[in-house]
């Protein structure tokens, strides 16, 4: 098996804007990386889709981010990560980053009360990934709950608001009177929803972005693959979407900022 190439880019996937922040956690602890993003923003949401039909789309998706020849891998949906991170690490030569196990890790070691909750798709909910995870936890207690409507919010690019607080308050009140005390934010679109988040359930409750443990992972993962660019460069950050590039990159710099300037078409 060759080696991946240490000046080679890494390849970041998401079903749609959610991974940005993955993205930009990556940048920020590896900055002389190149990435490669890929939204497959025209088949979002993967979160009411099947398992089987997640997993053909992502796969497609990574294929063509390999075929980039990008050094390392991050899945950075933790639908998809649920879907298929298995059949991925079997599929590839190079390194799988995900974003359920390190979160789960931060938050084991996070909680004082052994209340942790998690919030996420429903597809990732009915997968179990979380679950099966925590298992290997026993002193932990978890509730789950699907927030599905937290992803439309952020795909429309809305992050506040009387609707958001609306939905926010209704979600989040089963993990309120549980009383958790750490919070895991099982997709990737939830860190850009903090403020409500946190409004809602106040300063005493510790939010685990699954974004920032990823991007911990994946310098952790290129480390130790000796995969690390670690002299200062010019950086190449491209992204890329199956939908539309313009409106891509609209809702990425409504978002993240000058983190996104321009988009590419792909499928």
């Amino acid at each position: 098996m060759s080696l991946p190439d240490t000046d080679a880019p890494i390849g970041i996937f998401d079903s749609g804007f959610g991974g940005l922040t993955v993205a930009r956690a990556v940048v920020d602890q590896l900055p002389n990386e190149d990435i490669i993003y890929l939204g497959d923003t025209a088949r979002a949401p993967y979160g009411v889709q099947t398992i089987g039909q997640v997993r053909e789309n992502a796969l497609e998706c990574l294929d063509h981010l390999v075929s980039l020849g990008v050094k390392a891998l991050v899945i950075a949906c933790n639908t998809a990560s649920a879907a298929m991170l298995r059949d991925a690490r079997e599929r590839y030569e190079v390194p799988v980053v995900e974003v359920i196990v390190p979160a789960v890790r931060r938050a084991a070691a996070a909680t004082r009360s052994g209340r942790v909750g998690v919030i996420s798709t429903e597809a990732t909910a009915t997968s179990g990934a979380y679950a099966d995870t925590f298992a290997a936890v026993p002193q932990v207690e978890v509730v789950s709950k699907a927030c599905p409507r937290f992803v439309e919010f952020v795909e429309a690019g809305i992050t506040g608001g009387p609707e958001l607080l609306a939905c926010a308050e209704d979600y989040l009140a089963p993990l309120r009177s549980a009383q958790v005390d750490t919070l895991i934010l099982g997709s990737t679109h939830f860190p850009l929803l903090t403020g409500v988040i946190s409004y809602v359930l106040g300063d005493r409750v510790t939010l685990i972005s699954s974004a920032e443990e990823c991007a911990k992972e994946t310098y952790a993962t290129l480390t130790r693959r000796n995969l690390v660019h670690d002299r200062p460069r010019q950086r190449d950050h491209r992204f890329l979407t199956t939908g539309n590039p313009e409106q891509f990159a609209g809702i990425g710099q409504r978002l993240m900022g000058e983190f996104v300037t321009s988009a590419e078409q792909f499928l």
